[in-house]
């Protein structure tokens, strides 16, 4: 049964996941940390982090590791868990792939209408809020502490967000580079 409810809820994150990867987090924390309770807040944030920091896609690369993580949870062995991954995977793949399709073929054909000029300028604040709601979701007690549990993680936590989202924005510091210094930061002042 985890097997069609996993390939159902990534094929309609696929299908309504605008604005790519980030953009699909928030969908996939809805559906597997609320909604089904396949993972926790703390297990979906150390998915995320890995899904940042290996090859390709977040959204894909998140897919891949909670189709195994959620198999294996629910008590089957590893090699049902490459399964899951495997249908998590291209069940939010598949959408994209055959809207494509789809749209090459008429795009070239009705590029200049005004029409699908204007569906296409709409879809870019759903982008943005979109991309908006995951950074606001993975704000959690596991990520940043609170003041009352842990001022230092808190403050640490804080001073690493806002360094990263000056140094990115402002000093255009490489992502992956601004990934690592952050890693050896919050290595050097946790422990």
């Amino acid at each position: 049964m985890i097997f069609l409810q996993l390939f159902i809820i990534f094929f309609e994150i696929g299908l309504f996941g605008f604005g790519g990867g980030y953009g699909m987090l928030s969908l996939i924390q809805g559906e597997v940390v609320t909604k089904h309770a396949w993972l926790t807040a703390a297990e979906f944030t150390d998915i995320v982090a890995v899904s940042q920091v290996t090859p390709g896609p977040i959204g894909i690369n998140s897919a891949t590791y909670v189709g195994y993580a959620a198999v294996t949870h629910a008590g089957y062995s590893a090699s049902w868990g490459m399964l899951g991954s495997c249908l998590a995977t291209v069940a939010v793949v598949l959408p994209s792939f055959l809207l494509m399709l789809l749209v090459v073929k008429f795009f070239q054909k009705y590029r200049d209408n005004a029409i699908v000029e204007s569906m296409f300028a709409s879809l870019r604040p759903t982008v943005v809020g979109l991309i908006a709601a995951a950074a606001i979701l993975l704000m959690t007690r596991e990520n940043f502490s609170t003041l009352s549990e842990s001022p230092w993680q808190f403050y640490i936590s804080l001073f690493l967000f806002i360094s990263t989202f000056i140094g990115t924005q402002y000093f255009k510091i490489n992502p992956i580079r601004m990934i690592l210094l952050c890693g050896l930061a919050g290595l050097l002042l946790y422990y």
